[in-house]
């Protein structure tokens, strides 16, 4: 085998089954030894408890899913991407967010790249919607890039951004996405000029003039000082000022950002907007929410931010429920109540007439969330593009603020 520059998985490695476990190719061969490789089954793709103790998630990795399963022999079912769930329904049934349809074979050893691809990016995508639920009318980027191996930059980004943020700093997430990169100066810039001052100045001075004057105000002295000196120094010129104190040298940040306020708005730049990143999570947020910061850069914990842990299991075989314990056979399907967002799973025999359901808190008829993304090997899901999604992601997350969601 060549060794690769990179400790990766290329797109072939992933498609040919080699990021797998041994098992499935062991099991498989057992299997088609007794020619049971063919046995028809419903494998179904459900979430346990969601990290952090949150009721509710966000459906993201569909796409690449169509990628991965496209060709074989199987019908796959699907969440659209982006949407927003809950892992279990009203009943305290384990609501399914997909499941596939054909001879096990075609299929045992894709288990553990789809399992891996759903869980990271709708990890991700939970925490980034979590944060853009508590921070609404926050500006947030994705500062993410460099806390994960440069391979999955571009999934970490995607994710955040379906999940409601605004920007990502990393270049190919960016183009990738059809977005600008996201992001001014870093302190480099400024210790190498020995002078806050002259830094910005010629940020000023070379940088296009359709990025945002953004001043790192924290480099050698108090965040005040620096706002006073960046706003003096650019004057109308500044777009804003960000704050990116380590946490050891922080103090109080409410009375940090407070104060930065103020003393800006005395002075009449009352336009210059504070950004904070250095060691923001979702919990922080919650805590800044209510000051005047406008926004938010965030980056170990949004790209650190634990998986949805989805498990891919048979629950129905050559027709007839089967399910080991502990999980709920036969096929199903999701429905939500359009009008209050209440779940309920369903019994559904594949390919049969998809049932009416009215929901039982206010009487609505509910819509069936499970789509139909793959037939016989064929994809047929068209696809959105990511700010549609974002889009999509960004209306359920006003009406269940509407609604008066939790985390």
């Amino acid at each position: 085998m060549k060794m690769k520059k990179f400790y990766i998985a290329d797109e072939d490695d992933i498609k040919k089954g080699e990021t797998t476990d041994i098992y499935f190719l062991r099991t498989l061969k057992i299997l088609e030894k007794d020619g049971l490789d063919k046995t028809d089954v419903v494998m179904e793709i459900s979430p346990g408890e969601l990290p952090y103790g949150f009721t509710w998630g966000v459906f993201s990795g569909g796409y690449e899913l169509l990628n991965l399963l496209e060709g074989l022999d199987l019908d796959l079912y699907i969440l659209e991407e982006g949407t927003v769930f809950k892992p279990f329904d009203r009943k305290g049934v384990r609501a399914p967010v997909g499941f596939i349809h054909g001879p096990y074979g075609a299929y045992a050893i894709y288990e553990t790249p789809l399992l891996g691809i759903l869980c990271q990016y709708s990890g991700v995508a939970t925490y980034a919607a979590h944060i853009r639920y508590n921070a609404w009318d926050k500006v947030l980027l994705s500062f993410g890039a460099r806390r994960m191996h440069p391979a999955v930059t571009p999934v970490i980004d995607y994710a955040a951004y379906i999940g409601g943020f605004d920007g990502v700093s990393a270049i190919l997430s960016a183009k990738l996405l059809g977005l600008k990169p996201t992001g001014t100066m870093p302190h480099a810039l400024i210790i190498i000029y020995g002078d806050q001052i002259e830094a910005w100045k010629a940020f000023d001075k070379y940088i296009e003039e359709d990025v945002p004057r953004i001043a790192l105000i924290d480099t050698f002295y108090d965040e005040k000082i620096e706002a006073i000196k960046a706003a003096e120094t650019l004057k109308d010129r500044l777009y804003g000022v960000r704050l990116d104190t380590p946490g050891s040298r922080r103090g109080d940040i409410r009375k940090i950002i407070n104060e930065v306020r103020w003393e800006l708005d005395i002075r009449g730049y009352k336009h210059v907007k504070i950004f904070l990143s250095g060691g923001i999570d979702l919990n922080l947020i919650k805590e800044l929410s209510d000051t005047p910061v406008d926004g938010f850069g965030v980056g170990s914990s949004l790209s650190n931010s634990k998986i949805v842990d989805y498990a891919l299991d048979i629950v129905e075989k050559e027709g007839r429920p089967l399910a080991k314990r502990g999980k709920f056979g036969g096929t199903k399907l999701l429905f939500r109540c359009p009008e209050c967002y209440t779940y309920e799973t369903v019994r559904w025999k594949i390919d049969g007439e998809i049932p009416k359901v009215k929901c039982v808190k206010c009487g609505s008829e509910m819509e069936n969330l499970m789509k139909k993304a793959i037939s016989k090997g064929e994809v047929i899901l068209d696809r959105l593009k990511p700010g549609e999604v974002r889009d999509y992601v960004l209306t359920q997350l006003r009406k269940m603020r509407e609604l008066g969601w939790s985390d």
